[in-house]
């Protein structure tokens, strides 16, 4: 007796369903369970029940094979389909392509979840082994780089360890003189299919790994990788306006596959900055002036990405005041814009005075009424003021 849960059960609609509504419960299903829109901790089991309500997706959209099912439960398919040719015919495509966000019926999710299982996603005969082998690993690097050469953009040259196609055997892991041999396990086809009763399943041919050949005689420089392991220097264009998390792609740079290179992704690092704090496209920093300059006005030299600034203090300015510079950030990465700089200004007050820069302070409070030497508190004043 089959131990499967109830298609209609899993898709949470019921047998009169319209195939509208099974449309619509597995798009809901399949952002629920995706294993890229839940915590790592529960990964493994989104995978299992994603796995679930494709299965029943695959079955109740089809028409044939839901009246199959219908009729004689779990069984009936089974004995009609094996196990990855359920998923043949049906219509992952326009609910993947709606959601957007990396969702594909025919891309990296179906390929993860099911790959290792040697379904047949999408009708073709390349298994996941093959895919893998066809195309080289993509590579991830980080680079760090200063805020002056994120403002900049900037050119670097990087230092990648990667695999590249063997020379002496031109990638097929063959020795010179020798060549690759039909699969005699799988026949070429690179799977292979356990039977149980009823029950079919496709799975990697485990002679070639998929690959349809194997070799007799190993290339003695490779080892019958196909693939050394070299390092290459490649100079990497750093676009201005990046920020730290910034991801650059750079196609072909990655490993080397049989049919195409995989890609190099370099991730940005922008070290912290002595003088500047980024907040996305404005920079901020500040400035010490003195007492005088504070109350009179006058010019003040402030630090700037391009070297220094004259800027313009005008007279009565408190400390703590900011100052937006126009056009003096970061340029936007995605648009012409760019950024301010934000200066914040200190008052630097004297430590020392000498007598007469104290007689003169003292004077100065005196016009404006101020006694030094009074002890009279704020609630005195204040009760003098509204008495």
């Amino acid at each position: 007796m089959s131990t499967k849960r109830d298609y209609y059960e899993i898709l949470g609609v019921a047998k009169s369903a319209s195939a509208e509504d099974v449309r619509k419960s597995y798009r809901e299903m399949a952002l629920k369970f995706h294993p890229d829109r839940v915590p790592a901790e529960q990964k493994k089991e989104a995978e299992e029940k994603f796995k679930e309500v494709s299965e029943a997706y695959a079955v109740l959209s089809d028409s044939a094979k839901r009246d199959l099912y219908d009729k004689y439960g779990h069984s009936g398919i089974d004995q009609k389909y094996a196990q990855e040719d359920i998923f043949k015919g049906a219509d992952f495509s326009s609910i993947f392509r709606d959601m957007g966000g990396g969702f594909s019926s025919g891309g990296s999710i179906f390929e993860e979840i099911f790959g290792d299982l040697g379904f047949d996603i999408g009708g073709g005969r390349q298994t996941r082994g093959q895919s893998a082998r066809r195309r080289g690993r993509d590579l991830q690097i980080a680079m760090d780089i200063s805020l002056e050469e994120a403002a900049q953009g900037v050119e670097k040259i990087i230092t990648v360890p990667r695999y590249e196609t063997c020379a002496s055997c031109g990638g097929s892991g063959a020795k010179a003189g020798t060549k690759r041999n039909t699969c005699p396990q799988c026949k070429g086809s690179g799977r292979t299919v356990v039977s149980n009763g009823f029950f079919q399943l496709a799975q990697t041919c485990s002679r070639c790994g998929g690959e349809g050949s194997v070799i007799q005689s190993a290339c003695p420089d490779c080892r019958g990788e196909g693939r050394v392991k070299v390092t290459k220097k490649i100079k990497v264009k750093i676009p201005a306006g990046v920020d730290t998390g910034s991801q650059l792609r750079v196609r072909q740079e990655g490993e080397a596959g049989v049919n195409s290179r995989g890609d190099l992704y370099v991730v940005i690092e922008v070290r912290p900055h002595s003088i500047f704090e980024r907040h996305h496209n404005d920079i901020g920093t500040s400035v010490s002036i003195s007492m005088a300059k504070a109350v009179l006005g006058g010019e003040v030299d402030v630090p700037a990405l391009e070297g220094r600034l004259t800027m313009k203090i005008p007279p009565g300015t408190q400390c703590g005041k900011t100052f937006r510079l126009k056009g003096k950030g970061l340029p936007d990465l995605h648009s012409h814009d760019i950024g301010d700089e934000l200066v914040r200004v200190d008052i630097e007050i004297p430590v020392k005075l000498s007598s007469r820069q104290r007689q003169l302070i003292e004077e100065f409070a005196s016009l404006n009424g101020e006694d030094l030497r009074s002890r009279e508190s704020f609630t005195d004043k204040f009760k003098k003021t509204f008495r």
